[in-house]
Protein backbone atom coordinates (compact mmCIF):
# COMPACT_ATOMS: atom_id res chain seq x y z
CA UNK A 1 0.00 0.00 0.00
CA UNK A 2 2.65 2.59 1.17
CA UNK A 3 4.79 1.25 -2.29
CA UNK A 4 1.12 2.47 -4.06
CA UNK A 5 1.22 5.56 -2.65
CA UNK A 6 4.63 6.60 -3.12
CA UNK A 7 4.56 5.94 -6.36
CA UNK A 8 1.31 7.90 -7.13
CA UNK A 9 3.08 10.87 -5.34
CA UNK A 10 6.50 10.96 -6.71
CA UNK A 11 5.19 10.28 -10.19
CA UNK A 12 1.83 12.56 -10.58
CA UNK A 13 2.32 15.40 -7.38
CA UNK A 14 5.60 16.46 -8.06
CA UNK A 15 4.76 18.54 -10.95
CA UNK A 16 2.37 21.15 -10.86
CA UNK A 17 -0.79 20.97 -12.86
CA UNK A 18 -2.91 23.99 -13.47
CA UNK A 19 -7.16 23.56 -13.99
CA UNK A 20 -8.50 25.09 -16.81
CA UNK A 21 -12.30 25.19 -16.61
CA UNK A 22 -12.88 21.97 -14.69
CA UNK A 23 -10.10 19.76 -16.15
CA UNK A 24 -6.49 19.67 -15.61
CA UNK A 25 -4.25 18.90 -18.73
CA UNK A 26 -7.40 17.20 -20.81
CA UNK A 27 -8.12 14.96 -17.45
CA UNK A 28 -11.64 15.26 -16.33
CA UNK A 29 -12.62 16.99 -13.00
CA UNK A 30 -13.42 13.45 -11.42
CA UNK A 31 -10.18 11.72 -12.49
CA UNK A 32 -8.17 15.14 -11.49
CA UNK A 33 -9.67 15.01 -7.84
CA UNK A 34 -8.85 10.92 -7.57
CA UNK A 35 -5.22 12.14 -8.05
CA UNK A 36 -4.93 15.21 -5.59
CA UNK A 37 -3.92 13.51 -2.45
CA UNK A 38 -3.74 10.13 -3.52
CA UNK A 39 -0.91 9.70 -0.47
CA UNK A 40 -3.39 10.06 1.61
CA UNK A 41 -6.34 8.73 -0.08
CA UNK A 42 -7.88 5.57 1.42
CA UNK A 43 -9.27 2.79 -0.29
CA UNK A 44 -12.39 1.51 0.97
CA UNK A 45 -15.11 -1.22 0.36
CA UNK A 46 -19.14 -2.11 2.43
CA UNK A 47 -19.91 -5.05 3.14
CA UNK A 48 -23.38 -5.73 4.50
CA UNK A 49 -25.71 -3.14 2.85
CA UNK A 50 -28.62 -3.52 5.05
CA UNK A 51 -29.91 -0.45 7.54
CA UNK A 52 -26.65 0.92 8.87
CA UNK A 53 -24.65 1.68 5.21
CA UNK A 54 -26.83 5.11 4.62
CA UNK A 55 -25.02 6.02 7.61
CA UNK A 56 -21.45 5.78 5.78
CA UNK A 57 -22.83 7.47 2.38
CA UNK A 58 -21.82 11.20 3.81
CA UNK A 59 -19.01 10.46 5.85
CA UNK A 60 -16.81 8.66 2.62
CA UNK A 61 -18.30 10.49 0.12
CA UNK A 62 -17.41 13.91 1.37
CA UNK A 63 -14.09 15.57 -0.03
CA UNK A 64 -12.61 16.02 2.68
CA UNK A 65 -12.40 12.70 3.89
CA UNK A 66 -10.33 11.89 0.82
CA UNK A 67 -11.66 8.57 0.39
CA UNK A 68 -12.11 6.13 -2.16
CA UNK A 69 -14.95 3.64 -2.40
CA UNK A 70 -13.82 0.32 -4.42
CA UNK A 71 -16.61 -2.21 -3.48
CA UNK A 72 -20.57 -2.20 -2.17
CA UNK A 73 -20.52 -6.14 -0.87
CA UNK A 74 -23.53 -7.84 -0.37
CA UNK A 75 -25.03 -11.35 -0.55
CA UNK A 76 -28.39 -9.73 -1.52
CA UNK A 77 -28.60 -8.67 -5.12
CA UNK A 78 -31.53 -6.30 -4.04
CA UNK A 79 -29.33 -4.74 -1.50
CA UNK A 80 -26.49 -3.81 -4.03
CA UNK A 81 -28.65 -2.37 -6.51
CA UNK A 82 -30.05 -0.38 -4.13
CA UNK A 83 -26.83 0.63 -2.51
CA UNK A 84 -25.45 1.73 -5.73
CA UNK A 85 -28.27 4.04 -6.50
CA UNK A 86 -27.99 5.60 -3.17
CA UNK A 87 -24.42 6.25 -3.03
CA UNK A 88 -24.59 7.88 -6.55
CA UNK A 89 -26.16 10.90 -4.87
CA UNK A 90 -22.92 10.92 -3.08
CA UNK A 91 -20.18 10.51 -5.38
CA UNK A 92 -19.69 10.54 -9.31
CA UNK A 93 -17.93 7.41 -9.93
CA UNK A 94 -19.46 4.07 -10.00
CA UNK A 95 -17.90 1.39 -6.99
CA UNK A 96 -18.07 -2.37 -7.90
CA UNK A 97 -20.85 -4.78 -6.92
CA UNK A 98 -19.95 -7.96 -4.88
CA UNK A 99 -21.40 -10.68 -3.47
CA UNK A 100 -18.53 -12.59 -2.14
CA UNK A 101 -17.03 -10.51 0.88
CA UNK A 102 -13.77 -12.76 0.33
CA UNK A 103 -12.96 -11.26 -2.94
CA UNK A 104 -12.85 -7.96 -1.45
CA UNK A 105 -10.60 -9.21 1.11
CA UNK A 106 -8.18 -10.46 -1.56
CA UNK A 107 -8.22 -7.19 -3.37
CA UNK A 108 -4.61 -5.93 -2.12
CA UNK A 109 -6.18 -2.44 -3.36
CA UNK A 110 -8.31 -2.10 -0.70
CA UNK A 111 -7.56 -0.23 2.30
CA UNK A 112 -10.59 -0.18 4.47
CA UNK A 113 -13.48 -2.70 5.33
CA UNK A 114 -16.99 -1.50 6.72
CA UNK A 115 -17.86 -4.54 8.21
CA UNK A 116 -21.67 -3.69 8.44
CA UNK A 117 -22.96 -7.41 8.00
CA UNK A 118 -25.08 -9.60 10.33
CA UNK A 119 -23.53 -10.09 14.05
CA UNK A 120 -22.33 -13.88 13.10
CA UNK A 121 -20.25 -11.87 10.59
CA UNK A 122 -18.41 -9.49 12.73
CA UNK A 123 -15.75 -11.14 14.05
CA UNK A 124 -14.63 -13.57 11.60
CA UNK A 125 -15.27 -10.87 8.59
CA UNK A 126 -13.19 -8.59 10.57
CA UNK A 127 -10.28 -11.11 11.38
CA UNK A 128 -10.37 -12.04 7.52
CA UNK A 129 -10.01 -8.55 6.70
CA UNK A 130 -7.48 -7.67 9.20
CA UNK A 131 -5.48 -10.42 7.84
CA UNK A 132 -5.97 -9.69 4.23
CA UNK A 133 -4.26 -6.24 5.50
CA UNK A 134 -6.99 -4.20 5.91
CA UNK A 135 -8.19 -1.55 9.07
CA UNK A 136 -11.91 -2.02 10.11
CA UNK A 137 -14.69 -0.07 10.80
CA UNK A 138 -16.82 -3.13 12.82
CA UNK A 139 -20.48 -1.83 13.39
CA UNK A 140 -22.15 -3.28 16.79
CA UNK A 141 -22.00 -5.77 18.46
CA UNK A 142 -18.24 -6.42 17.45
CA UNK A 143 -18.43 -9.59 18.52
CA UNK A 144 -20.68 -12.95 18.96
CA UNK A 145 -19.50 -14.33 22.03
CA UNK A 146 -16.68 -13.60 24.49
CA UNK A 147 -14.38 -15.87 22.58
CA UNK A 148 -14.73 -13.99 19.90
CA UNK A 149 -14.28 -10.84 21.74
CA UNK A 150 -10.85 -11.73 22.68
CA UNK A 151 -9.95 -12.61 19.37
CA UNK A 152 -10.84 -9.71 17.55
CA UNK A 153 -8.84 -7.75 20.04
CA UNK A 154 -5.76 -9.89 19.97
CA UNK A 155 -5.56 -9.96 16.14
CA UNK A 156 -5.79 -6.50 15.57
CA UNK A 157 -2.63 -5.96 18.03
CA UNK A 158 -1.27 -9.43 15.81
CA UNK A 159 -1.78 -7.43 12.30
CA UNK A 160 -1.74 -4.03 14.06
CA UNK A 161 -4.91 -2.41 12.40
CA UNK A 162 -7.00 0.64 13.31
CA UNK A 163 -10.38 -1.13 14.37
CA UNK A 164 -13.14 0.88 15.88
CA UNK A 165 -16.45 -0.24 17.05
CA UNK A 166 -19.09 1.68 16.02
CA UNK A 167 -20.77 2.65 18.93
CA UNK A 168 -20.88 6.21 17.48
CA UNK A 169 -21.58 7.76 20.71
CA UNK A 170 -18.14 7.97 21.73
CA UNK A 171 -17.58 10.72 18.65
CA UNK A 172 -20.26 12.69 19.63
CA UNK A 173 -19.14 16.30 21.00
CA UNK A 174 -21.71 16.65 23.11
CA UNK A 175 -21.34 13.56 24.78
CA UNK A 176 -17.32 13.88 25.35
CA UNK A 177 -18.04 17.10 27.02
CA UNK A 178 -20.31 15.84 29.66
CA UNK A 179 -18.15 12.58 30.40
CA UNK A 180 -15.22 14.79 30.65
CA UNK A 181 -16.93 16.76 33.48
CA UNK A 182 -18.33 13.92 35.33
CA UNK A 183 -14.59 12.11 35.19
CA UNK A 184 -13.54 16.16 36.47
CA UNK A 185 -16.12 15.63 39.34
CA UNK A 186 -19.21 17.79 38.32
CA UNK A 187 -21.54 15.40 39.79
CA UNK A 188 -19.31 14.60 42.66
CA UNK A 189 -18.06 10.74 42.67
CA UNK A 190 -20.20 8.68 40.23
CA UNK A 191 -21.94 5.30 41.31
CA UNK A 192 -24.46 4.09 39.28
CA UNK A 193 -25.73 4.42 35.29
CA UNK A 194 -29.11 3.21 33.71
CA UNK A 195 -28.57 2.40 30.95
CA UNK A 196 -32.14 2.07 29.13
CA UNK A 197 -33.87 1.15 25.55
CA UNK A 198 -37.56 1.06 25.10
CA UNK A 199 -39.42 0.06 21.41
CA UNK A 200 -42.41 -1.19 20.21
CA UNK A 201 -41.22 -4.35 18.18
CA UNK A 202 -44.13 -5.94 16.99
CA UNK A 203 -45.22 -9.51 16.33
CA UNK A 204 -42.70 -11.57 14.18
CA UNK A 205 -44.12 -14.81 12.30
CA UNK A 206 -42.77 -18.74 13.33
CA UNK A 207 -40.24 -19.71 11.21
CA UNK A 208 -41.15 -21.74 8.62
CA UNK A 209 -39.06 -23.73 5.53
CA UNK A 210 -39.71 -21.46 2.07
CA UNK A 211 -37.02 -21.62 -0.81
CA UNK A 212 -34.35 -19.01 -0.62
CA UNK A 213 -35.76 -15.31 -1.70
CA UNK A 214 -34.58 -14.54 -5.05
CA UNK A 215 -31.14 -12.57 -5.59
CA UNK A 216 -30.07 -13.81 -1.55
CA UNK A 217 -27.00 -16.35 -1.26
CA UNK A 218 -27.97 -18.11 1.40
CA UNK A 219 -25.15 -20.28 1.85
CA UNK A 220 -22.72 -17.15 1.85
CA UNK A 221 -25.12 -15.02 4.33
CA UNK A 222 -24.74 -18.09 6.81
CA UNK A 223 -21.10 -18.23 6.58
CA UNK A 224 -19.79 -18.91 9.70
CA UNK A 225 -22.68 -19.82 11.11
CA UNK A 226 -23.72 -22.88 11.22
CA UNK A 227 -25.92 -23.80 8.20
CA UNK A 228 -29.17 -24.84 8.16
CA UNK A 229 -32.25 -24.96 5.25
CA UNK A 230 -33.92 -21.32 4.79
CA UNK A 231 -36.71 -20.01 6.61
CA UNK A 232 -38.90 -17.15 5.88
CA UNK A 233 -38.20 -13.70 6.82
CA UNK A 234 -34.96 -14.66 8.48
CA UNK A 235 -32.06 -12.97 6.24
CA UNK A 236 -33.42 -9.29 6.47
CA UNK A 237 -33.54 -8.91 10.10
CA UNK A 238 -35.25 -11.75 12.20
CA UNK A 239 -32.64 -12.80 12.62
CA UNK A 240 -32.05 -10.94 15.49
CA UNK A 241 -34.91 -12.77 17.25
CA UNK A 242 -34.28 -16.18 15.51
CA UNK A 243 -32.24 -18.23 18.16
CA UNK A 244 -28.60 -17.83 18.99
CA UNK A 245 -27.10 -18.95 15.93
CA UNK A 246 -26.74 -15.82 14.48
CA UNK A 247 -27.71 -12.58 16.40
CA UNK A 248 -26.89 -11.83 20.23
CA UNK A 249 -30.69 -10.55 21.15
CA UNK A 250 -31.48 -6.87 22.01
CA UNK A 251 -28.65 -6.51 24.54
CA UNK A 252 -26.08 -6.97 21.55
CA UNK A 253 -28.65 -5.24 19.03
CA UNK A 254 -28.83 -1.63 21.21
CA UNK A 255 -27.78 -2.34 24.52
CA UNK A 256 -24.11 -2.22 23.28
CA UNK A 257 -24.40 1.78 22.61
CA UNK A 258 -25.99 2.63 26.37
CA UNK A 259 -23.92 0.13 28.23
CA UNK A 260 -20.61 1.39 26.80
CA UNK A 261 -21.88 5.18 27.66
CA UNK A 262 -22.23 4.05 31.09
CA UNK A 263 -19.17 2.19 31.18
CA UNK A 264 -16.99 5.30 30.07
CA UNK A 265 -18.80 7.46 32.65
CA UNK A 266 -18.17 5.43 35.73
CA UNK A 267 -14.44 4.58 34.55
CA UNK A 268 -14.72 0.97 34.97
CA UNK A 269 -13.60 -2.24 33.34
CA UNK A 270 -15.35 -5.90 33.86
CA UNK A 271 -17.83 -6.38 35.85
CA UNK A 272 -17.33 -8.50 39.38
CA UNK A 273 -20.54 -9.90 39.17
CA UNK A 274 -23.44 -10.08 36.74
CA UNK A 275 -27.49 -11.23 37.09
CA UNK A 276 -30.34 -10.77 34.90
CA UNK A 277 -34.03 -11.22 34.95
CA UNK A 278 -35.37 -11.37 31.39
CA UNK A 279 -38.36 -12.75 29.78
CA UNK A 280 -40.51 -12.93 26.51
CA UNK A 281 -43.47 -10.61 27.92
CA UNK A 282 -45.00 -10.26 24.43
CA UNK A 283 -46.65 -12.43 21.83
CA UNK A 284 -45.99 -15.33 23.37
CA UNK A 285 -47.07 -17.44 20.48
CA UNK A 286 -45.04 -15.88 17.78
CA UNK A 287 -41.53 -16.36 16.23
CA UNK A 288 -39.25 -14.33 18.61
CA UNK A 289 -37.29 -17.27 20.57
CA UNK A 290 -35.39 -15.26 23.40
CA UNK A 291 -36.30 -12.61 25.83
CA UNK A 292 -37.98 -8.91 24.56
CA UNK A 293 -37.45 -7.89 27.92
CA UNK A 294 -34.65 -7.50 30.08
CA UNK A 295 -32.88 -5.79 33.52
CA UNK A 296 -29.73 -6.53 33.87
CA UNK A 297 -27.22 -5.42 36.57
CA UNK A 298 -23.40 -5.31 36.85
CA UNK A 299 -21.71 -4.96 40.01
CA UNK A 300 -18.35 -3.22 39.88
CA UNK A 301 -15.63 -2.89 42.39
CA UNK A 302 -15.65 0.53 44.24
CA UNK A 303 -19.17 -0.17 44.68
CA UNK A 304 -20.54 1.28 41.62
CA UNK A 305 -23.18 -0.34 39.49
CA UNK A 306 -24.45 -0.25 35.86
CA UNK A 307 -27.93 -1.49 35.41
CA UNK A 308 -29.19 -2.49 31.63
CA UNK A 309 -33.43 -1.76 31.45
CA UNK A 310 -34.29 -3.12 28.05
CA UNK A 311 -37.48 -3.37 26.58
CA UNK A 312 -37.84 -4.40 22.86
CA UNK A 313 -41.86 -4.62 23.13
CA UNK A 314 -42.93 -2.25 25.15
CA UNK A 315 -42.47 1.49 24.15
CA UNK A 316 -43.33 3.64 27.17
CA UNK A 317 -40.70 5.82 27.50
CA UNK A 318 -39.95 5.39 31.42
CA UNK A 319 -37.28 7.72 31.69
CA UNK A 320 -38.79 10.38 29.54
CA UNK A 321 -36.68 9.18 25.99
CA UNK A 322 -36.85 5.90 24.33
CA UNK A 323 -32.98 5.71 24.47
CA UNK A 324 -30.24 6.63 26.79
CA UNK A 325 -28.20 6.52 29.91
CA UNK A 326 -28.50 8.43 33.20
CA UNK A 327 -25.48 8.57 35.68
CA UNK A 328 -26.09 8.94 39.28
CA UNK A 329 -23.05 10.76 41.12
CA UNK A 330 -22.54 11.74 44.69
CA UNK A 331 -23.56 15.47 44.16
CA UNK A 332 -25.85 15.42 40.76
CA UNK A 333 -27.19 13.30 38.20
CA UNK A 334 -26.88 13.69 34.21
CA UNK A 335 -28.79 12.50 31.54
CA UNK A 336 -27.39 11.78 28.27
CA UNK A 337 -28.56 10.36 24.85
CA UNK A 338 -27.56 11.23 21.02
CA UNK A 339 -29.43 14.14 21.08
CA UNK A 340 -28.62 16.26 23.90
CA UNK A 341 -27.65 16.13 28.06
CA UNK A 342 -29.06 17.12 30.83
CA UNK A 343 -27.28 17.85 34.38
CA UNK A 344 -29.25 17.55 37.58
CA UNK A 345 -28.39 19.06 41.24
CA UNK A 346 -28.63 16.78 43.91
CA UNK A 347 -31.98 18.03 44.01
CA UNK A 348 -33.04 17.05 40.62
CA UNK A 349 -32.92 20.61 39.82
CA UNK A 350 -31.92 21.41 36.34
CA UNK A 351 -28.26 23.22 35.97
CA UNK A 352 -27.95 23.23 32.09
CA UNK A 353 -29.53 21.27 29.49
CA UNK A 354 -27.48 21.18 26.16
CA UNK A 355 -28.84 19.74 22.85
CA UNK A 356 -26.05 17.94 19.97
CA UNK A 357 -27.25 20.09 17.20
CA UNK A 358 -26.60 18.64 13.59
CA UNK A 359 -28.92 16.73 12.09
CA UNK A 360 -29.24 14.12 14.27
CA UNK A 361 -28.97 10.46 15.04
CA UNK A 362 -31.32 7.70 15.18
CA UNK A 363 -32.54 6.73 18.10
CA UNK A 364 -35.31 3.86 18.59
CA UNK A 365 -36.13 3.64 14.52
CA UNK A 366 -34.19 1.20 12.31
CA UNK A 367 -30.80 1.92 10.58
CA UNK A 368 -29.79 5.70 10.42
CA UNK A 369 -27.25 7.67 10.55
CA UNK A 370 -26.06 11.21 11.27
CA UNK A 371 -23.55 13.80 12.46
CA UNK A 372 -22.33 11.39 14.79
CA UNK A 373 -21.43 8.28 12.42
CA UNK A 374 -20.15 11.28 10.33
CA UNK A 375 -17.80 12.05 13.19
CA UNK A 376 -17.14 8.52 14.54
CA UNK A 377 -15.84 7.25 10.62
CA UNK A 378 -13.69 10.67 10.37
CA UNK A 379 -12.38 9.90 13.94
CA UNK A 380 -11.85 6.70 11.89
CA UNK A 381 -10.06 7.87 8.81
CA UNK A 382 -7.64 10.10 10.65
CA UNK A 383 -6.10 7.13 12.96
CA UNK A 384 -5.30 5.33 10.01
CA UNK A 385 -3.25 8.41 8.65
CA UNK A 386 -2.14 8.75 12.10
CA UNK A 387 -3.48 12.23 13.16
CA UNK A 388 -5.93 11.71 15.88
CA UNK A 389 -6.50 8.94 18.08
CA UNK A 390 -9.61 6.37 17.84
CA UNK A 391 -12.56 7.41 19.85
CA UNK A 392 -13.71 3.87 20.75
CA UNK A 393 -10.61 1.03 19.97
CA UNK A 394 -11.29 -2.18 19.98
CA UNK A 395 -9.65 -3.02 23.05
CA UNK A 396 -11.50 -0.96 24.80
CA UNK A 397 -14.70 -1.05 23.18
CA UNK A 398 -14.79 -4.81 23.77
CA UNK A 399 -14.65 -4.73 27.36
CA UNK A 400 -18.15 -2.66 27.19
CA UNK A 401 -19.03 -5.24 24.97
CA UNK A 402 -18.42 -7.93 27.55
CA UNK A 403 -21.22 -6.96 29.66
CA UNK A 404 -23.65 -8.11 26.75
CA UNK A 405 -22.20 -11.46 26.53
CA UNK A 406 -22.95 -11.74 30.47
CA UNK A 407 -26.27 -10.61 29.96
CA UNK A 408 -26.82 -13.17 27.48
CA UNK A 409 -24.92 -15.79 28.92
CA UNK A 410 -27.32 -15.29 32.61
CA UNK A 411 -30.45 -15.16 30.23
CA UNK A 412 -29.18 -18.63 28.84
CA UNK A 413 -28.44 -20.26 31.79
CA UNK A 414 -31.11 -19.33 34.22
CA UNK A 415 -28.75 -17.66 36.76
CA UNK A 416 -26.01 -15.25 37.64
CA UNK A 417 -22.51 -15.57 38.04
CA UNK A 418 -19.00 -14.18 39.27
CA UNK A 419 -16.45 -12.29 37.04
CA UNK A 420 -12.54 -12.24 37.41
CA UNK A 421 -12.41 -8.43 36.99
CA UNK A 422 -8.58 -8.69 35.74
CA UNK A 423 -9.30 -10.94 32.54
CA UNK A 424 -13.26 -10.92 32.34
CA UNK A 425 -13.59 -14.71 32.72
CA UNK A 426 -16.77 -16.14 33.60
CA UNK A 427 -16.15 -17.77 37.40
CA UNK A 428 -18.78 -20.63 36.63
CA UNK A 429 -19.01 -23.64 35.12
CA UNK A 430 -22.18 -23.64 32.84
CA UNK A 431 -20.99 -20.11 32.41
CA UNK A 432 -17.94 -20.99 30.39
CA UNK A 433 -20.00 -23.66 28.16
CA UNK A 434 -21.21 -20.59 26.17
CA UNK A 435 -17.60 -18.68 26.22
CA UNK A 436 -17.65 -19.56 22.43
CA UNK A 437 -19.65 -20.95 19.59
CA UNK A 438 -19.58 -24.05 17.25
CA UNK A 439 -18.79 -22.97 13.71
CA UNK A 440 -19.66 -24.38 10.03
CA UNK A 441 -17.08 -26.75 9.12
CA UNK A 442 -13.98 -24.73 7.26
CA UNK A 443 -15.23 -21.78 8.59
CA UNK A 444 -13.42 -21.81 11.92
CA UNK A 445 -12.08 -18.53 13.51
CA UNK A 446 -8.29 -18.09 13.18
CA UNK A 447 -5.57 -15.61 13.76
Amino acid sequence: MNTRRKFIKDTVLTSTAIAVGGSVMGMPASSYRRIIGANERLNVAFAGLGRRVGAYYEPVGRKESNANLLYLCDVMESQRNRALRNISKHIDYKPKLENDIRKVIDDKNVDVLFNATPDHWHTPGSIMAMKGGKHVYVEKPSSHNMNENELLVEASKKYAKVVQMGNQQRSAPHTIKIINDIHNGIIGKPYRAVAFYSNNRGEVPVQKKTAVPKGLDWELWQGPAIHREYTEETWDYNWHWYGWNYGTAEAGNNGTHELDIARWALQVNYPKHAYVEAYKRHFKEDGWEMYDSMEATFKFNGDKIIQWDGKSRNGYNTYGAGRGTIIYGTEGSVFVDRGKYILMDRNGKVVKEVEAGGSGEAGTALGGGGDITTQHVINFFETIRGKEKLNAPIDDANISMAMVHYANVAYRIGKGFNIDENNGKMLDDQAMRLWGRDYEKGWEVKL
